[in-house]
């Protein structure tokens, strides 16, 4: 007889205990927009699907809004009461309005990939590189990552925009022979093997010390300040969401099937592994590299940036409050 996981039970008791407590008692709406549809939003989907949020206090309704400006307009507006968005869109709104990260889900977990037959750094000199397009994440990240492995873009390696944003269709190119390299996630590794088809994974983006976000949790400085109480208690959900991701294998493959339509098992599991027990931290600080990239890239558009650091877009007193009240080690116990 197959063994049930203690974690199982566990899960149950939560849902039974949620549902009754919300009978109890009156939620608060709390809307939270995110731009893209993709793994990293799996904490987000955990606590709405099996109503985390409800035992905080809160009603959750995520919002898919795409664009990152329309997102912000909303936020200013009121609209929304959270952003979830790239560590770049976050500083771009807290230049022209008062908007603080307060949370974050981990860097992208981006690897550098070229055509099987490029199996070094060296053996990209001379060769083509995609990006999406002249001035986006891509286009900013290579500028700044080429030049520390000693490519210098135009001369050493020649950069040229696809006009494609989806890195699984810029992937596509380098077996049509348009480009030799270009920026990938581990989930396109993994689904290419699946298909049979081979790439040279040349160094993933974290461990060279450039990373970029897609989860980064913002809100105004005024509604942190008015309503610290709902937003520790998103960040509570959020974080035991979190924890039930990375311990509760099944759970957490179920939702992605659910909300990125994807019904391989094995692309699941990578996407698990990568991003829930990977770049997804336990505790969800943001990345203050990321903040410090992103004020890099757009200070020379934006001179209300100048001088700027990270510190000024970052505000994780509430996260620090819920740490220093035990709340991370009762749940990792």
């Amino acid at each position: 007889m197959r063994r049930i996981p203690a974690y199982f039970f566990l899960s149950i008791v939560l849902l039974t205990w949620v549902a009754a407590g919300a009978q109890e008692r009156k939620l608060q709406p709390f809307r939270v927009s995110y731009s893209s549809i993709t793994a990293t939003r799996a904490p987000l989907w955990i606590a709405k699907e099996l109503k985390i949020f409800e035992k905080y206090g809160l009603d959750v309704a995520p919002i898919h809004i795409a664009s990152g400006s329309a997102s912000y307009s909303a936020l200013i507006a009121g609209d929304v009461h959270v952003v979830s968005d790239t560590a770049s869109a976050a500083v771009a709104a807290g230049s022209r309005a008062p908007i603080l990260i307060f949370a974050g889900s981990g860097a992208i977990p981006y690897k550098l990939i070229a055509h099987p037959s490029i199996t070094s750094l060296d053996g990209l000199k001379g060769k083509v590189v995609g990006i999406s397009f002249i001035g986006a994440g891509s286009d900013f990240l290579l500028r700044r990552l080429l030049p520390q492995l000693g490519l210098i873009p135009g001369k050493d390696v020649t950069l040229i925009p696809t006009g494609i944003g989806r890195s699984d269709l810029r992937i596509q190119l380098i077996f049509q022979g348009k480009i030799d390299a270009t920026l990938g996630t581990a989930d396109n590794v993994s689904q290419l093997a699946l298909r049979g088809l081979k790439v040279s994974v040349l160094g993933d983006l974290a461990e060279w010390g450039v990373v970029t976000t897609g989860g980064d949790f913002t809100t105004t400085q005024q509604f942190l300040k008015d309503h610290r109480d709902l937003v520790k208690a998103f960040l509570m959900g959020f974080s035991e969401a979190i924890w039930l991701g990375k311990t509760n294998r099944e759970i957490a493959t179920r939702v992605l099937s659910k909300y990125l339509r994807v019904e391989n098992a094995k692309i699941l599991d990578s996407m698990h592994k990568n991003y829930l027990l990977g770049t997804i931290p336990a505790k969800p600080y943001p990345l203050e590299a990321a903040v410090e990239i992103a004020i890099d890239e757009a200070s020379p558009s934006q001179p209300l940036l100048k001088g700027k650091k990270s510190a000024d877009f970052i505000d994780v007193s509430i996260l620090k409050e819920i740490e220093q009240e035990g709340f991370f080690s009762r749940l990792y116990r």
